[in-house]
């Protein structure tokens, strides 16, 4: 039989290609964006506690109550933004997927939808699985800020939707409150929907601030923000995310939603939400920049270029001009072989596979993870 090729994307993602290729050849992984230390005793404590009490069922489609109120109230002390814990946050099984599910409450096919490259995998796939075109417009490197007029230009009477990302993967790129309104005067009077991607929202560094898309009153009714809490309390594997949005929005992706995974795994929820509200632990950005900080410290013995320090996110981009012209792809399986240290390619994260010769770090592990790490890249020339 003949399936159907839903989207263009071949083969299994790179994430997947370059833990593979780590592991058979014993490498440092430095791809794939997961934590390698612990997470919180106390949140593991709350998980058991969770299933010894019977919380084993499932849970209301659209998530835990309880959950849900302690999203609204940690949004309201961290950005003094008032939010229904009712009508306007649904829990998801992971932030990918509610990406998918907020691209199918809008699309239909023949729309398109503008996205901003580099970009994570998942976003073209889901655009062309709900039969729609993806539009990509490039970030401009080394810095990877918007050129506003390349965003204008893109939009045509069938654009219906535009995803971003802050703190952006894979480059580490935040946006600023003139980004937001930049934004918001080009998306006036169409029917456009903003996907906001804000899954590294708390991992910010040099004293910045993220700025939401929930913060921009005009463009806070047009938009699905989406979050992890894998990203923030180190426990990815738990795949457990939620989707905020307005009261019509959270209507229309419930409606895709409860067909898809109906619910999400009741413990986690349960824990998740207790220790939201309780939470003493050291402020994530915190914890973060001085793994950045250390990296980079570290990365100065190597032959590596780093143009700009990520300003958030699990990630810092470096350039290896100065060790050889191999195209990237090339380049991250023959240091994955040789040198024992797992990257990212960032031509990956192209539609085009566009080559700029740069390389994707993950800096979320343990001091002796990117000591080691590092160890080995010294031997670069």
């Amino acid at each position: 039989m003949n399936l159907p090729q839903k989207h263009s994307a071949t083969g299994t993602t790179i994430f997947t290609v370059m833990s593979a290729l780590a592991t058979q050849h014993n490498a440092i992984n430095l791809s794939q964006g997961f934590p390698d230390f612990p997470l919180d005793e106390q949140l593991a404590k709350l998980l058991h506690e969770a299933a010894h009490n019977g919380f084993n069922q499932y849970a209301p489609m659209p998530g835990l109550p309880l959950l849900r109120q302690a999203v609204a109230d940690n949004f309201k002390k961290r950005y003094n933004l008032d939010i229904n814990a009712d009508t306007e946050i649904t829990i998801t099984p992971g932030a990918t997927y509610g990406i998918y599910t907020a691209f199918t409450s809008v699309l239909q096919p023949g729309d398109e939808a503008i996205i901003l490259e580099p970009a994570y995998d998942s976003y073209i796939p889901n655009i062309e699985m709900n039969g729609a075109k993806a539009v990509p417009v490039s970030l401009v490197a080394p810095d990877f800020h918007v050129d506003w007029n390349t965003i204008k230009a893109a939009i045509t009477p069938k654009t219906k939707a535009l995803i971003l990302n802050t703190p952006h993967n894979p480059t580490g790129a935040v946006w600023t409150k003139q980004d937001w309104d930049t934004l918001a005067g080009i998306v006036r009077n169409t029917d456009i929907v903003i996907l906001s991607d804000e899954v590294y929202e708390q991992i910010i560094f040099d004293g910045q601030k993220h700025y939401s898309v929930l913060e921009h009153p005009e463009l806070r009714q047009r938009s699905f923000a989406l979050f992890s809490f894998g990203k923030v309390f180190h426990n990815t594997g738990w795949k457990i995310g939620y989707c905020i949005a307005p009261p019509d929005f959270t209507i229309a992706f419930r409606r895709i939603h409860q067909f898809l995974s109906f619910t999400v795994n009741t413990p986690g929820q349960y824990a998740l939400a207790h220790y939201i509200m309780n939470n003493s632990a050291e402020p994530l950005h915190s914890m973060m920049q001085k793994k950045r900080d250390y990296f980079l410290e570290l990365m100065k013995q190597t032959p590596f270029t780093i143009h700009k320090p990520a300003a958030g996110s699990y990630f810092q981009v470096a350039s290896y001009e100065r060790i050889n012209s191999m195209p990237d792809m090339e380049f991250a399986q023959w240091l994955t072989k040789e040198y024992g240290v797992a990257t990212i390619p960032v031509s990956a994260f192209y539609n085009n596979k566009k080559d700029d010769k740069l390389i994707r770090f993950c800096f979320a592990k343990k001091e002796d993870t990117l000591m080691e790490a590092v160890e080995r890249l010294r031997k670069l020339s």
